[in-house]
Order: C-alpha cells, then structure tokens, then sequence
C-alpha cells in the first residue's frame, strides 16, 4: 500500500458539495425533542437510577438545536443576493 502518488498520479479535487444545514440541524432538533419526551415520560424511572440529568441534557440539546437554526436562517438572509440592492458591501 502507498500513502502518497507523485504530481503526475493525483486528480484533481473535486468541487464541494453543497449542504443544507437547516436539514441537519432540523433532524437533530427533532432527536433531542423526542428524547425529551421520551425523559419527562420517564422521568421518575431516570430518577430512581439516578439518570435524572438525561432531561436537563435533552432541554439543552432542543435550545442548542433552536439556537443553531436562528443562527443559519439569520446567515442565509445574510448572504441571499438582492436582485434590487445597487449598493455594495
């Protein structure tokens, strides 16, 4: 096995892919919500074996989450180009 080829041997990178982070961030949303659900159903259970905390991590990862998507929605606007705007940034 090599680790590495000569200039003559590498191809060129391929471009990026574009991503939409709303998709992920949303999906993730969407996890810690219904393990949060799925805690305070639970809740005395957890308790008793002393995973009490497992709700206050599920509340924290539902506000990361909705944190997460102001912060891309806020960044998308900002970067939308404006076929009207004339000025330049």
């Amino acid at each position: 096995m090599r680790l590495w080829l000569s200039e003559t041997e590498r191809h060129p990178d391929p471009e990026p892919v574009r991503a939409d982070a709303r998709k992920a961030l949303l999906a993730g949303t969407v996890a810690w919500v219904v393990a949060l659900g799925l805690a305070l159903g639970f809740a005395g259970a957890l308790a008793d074996a002393g995973f009490g905390w497992f709700i206050a991590a599920a509340g924290t990862g539902v506000v990361l989450g909705v944190v997460g998507l102001v912060v891309v929605q806020l960044r998308r606007r900002r970067h939308r180009p404006d076929s009207d705007d004339t000025r330049s940034h």
